[in-house]
């Protein structure tokens, strides 16, 4: 039997507020917004221009975002200044600011979930995961379903880190499962990895299924044990197939307690050109608040960070009433039985 994508969506909201635990726990829910405003995780763009993503926090949050899901609260990160110059005993750009940063990002994240409540962090480059993860592992939780239109799996074992630095917007995903620098791979209170390769999920690469994905650099996650369920895949077989394949294998884990990382740069270049490396194919609006709902009303997710919308490139403001919707309707479970 085919399942729509629709029918899915409200078959899984259905669910989690009929199961009496999981509605109790919905209901002490309250959202806390996190605004995370970094771009120290990317390079300079052409012509040694610094990325803005560090303004979409302020930029979404005065579109009303915070009011539009619902937000109990709003609290912010202190911006540290982004540094051209390599930094000393790192080759990894902004190394040194981006732990503390993540230190300081993982302290919130940890005190927001031990109170109940669900987290919503706003980059910010995607160098957030790392805190979002250190501050979710101090909370008991573990996995990572990665939503991004790259895998994000540069480390040391598949480029030569002396012939430029890393940007750790692109090895985010490798940080992550523990391959690169003890700098961003070893954390306070975290033995080993932040998440181990069975663990991760990552849906949304557009590259994957191109013949020389294999013989790329960050080609060897293919060898690893992270599920891969590319956008093309989703768009073949439909979002509802890819959905039920995630949910399978959070279960398979025993993963009740996972974090999501949403890079926006999974929407396709027509619906959001405003990021860092913009392609096609990738999801519609539509899709992604879908995909979202889905997610978050299997009740696994305890936290959620959005990334990579640059307001620099987007100067109109031409997508901020878009990203607003598609992330409010997004969560929009979340707004039912959370507020």
């Amino acid at each position: 039997m085919t399942v729509s994508r629709r029918d899915l969506v409200t078959y899984l909201l259905a669910a989690s507020l009929a199961h009496p635990r999981l509605a109790r726990g919905a209901e002490r829910r309250r959202i806390a917004v996190i605004a995370a405003p970094t771009n120290l995780g990317l390079r300079p763009a052409p012509g040694g221009v610094i990325p803005g993503t560090w303004k979409m926090a302020e930029v979404l949050l005065e579109a009303g975002l915070d009011k539009k899901i619902g937000a109990a609260r709003v609290e912010a990160i202190d911006r540290i200044p982004y540094q051209e110059e390599a930094q000393v005993g790192t080759r990894i750009r902004n190394g040194h600011s981006i732990r503390r940063f993540s230190l300081d990002l993982a302290s919130r994240v940890t005190r927001a979930l031990n109170t109940g409540e669900f987290p919503v962090v706003l980059g910010g480059d995607c160098s957030v995961l790392l805190g979002c993860l250190v501050g979710a592992r101090g909370a008991g939780a573990r996995g990572l379903i990665h939503v991004d239109g790259h895998s994000d799996f540069f480390h040391p074992g598949n480029y030569d880190t002396n012939s430029r630095l890393g940007t750790a917007a692109g090895m985010d995903l490798a940080l992550a499962t523990g391959r690169g620098e003890t700098l961003l791979t070893q954390w306070p209170e975290v033995a080993g990895a932040l998440v181990a390769d069975e663990d991760v999920i990552q849906v949304g690469e557009r590259d994957a299924e191109d013949p020389l994905y294999k013989t790329a650099a960050y080609g060897d996650i293919l060898e690893t044990k992270i599920t891969q369920i590319t956008i093309q895949t989703i768009h073949s077989a439909g979002l509802s197939a890819a959905v039920s394949r995630v949910l399978a294998r959070l279960a398979a884990r025993s993963l009740d307690r996972v974090w999501l990382h949403v890079d926006l740069d999974v929407l396709d270049q027509s619906v959001l050109p405003a990021v860092d490396s913009p392609g096609a194919p990738g999801l519609s609006a539509a899709e992604l608040t879908e995909l979202l709902q889905a997610l978050i009303a299997s009740q696994r997710v305890v936290g959620v960070d959005f990334t990579i919308y640059d307001p620099d490139l987007d100067p109109q403001r031409r997508y901020t009433q878009t990203l607003v919707e598609t992330i409010a309707r997004g969560l929009s479970g979340l707004i039912r039985v959370g507020s």
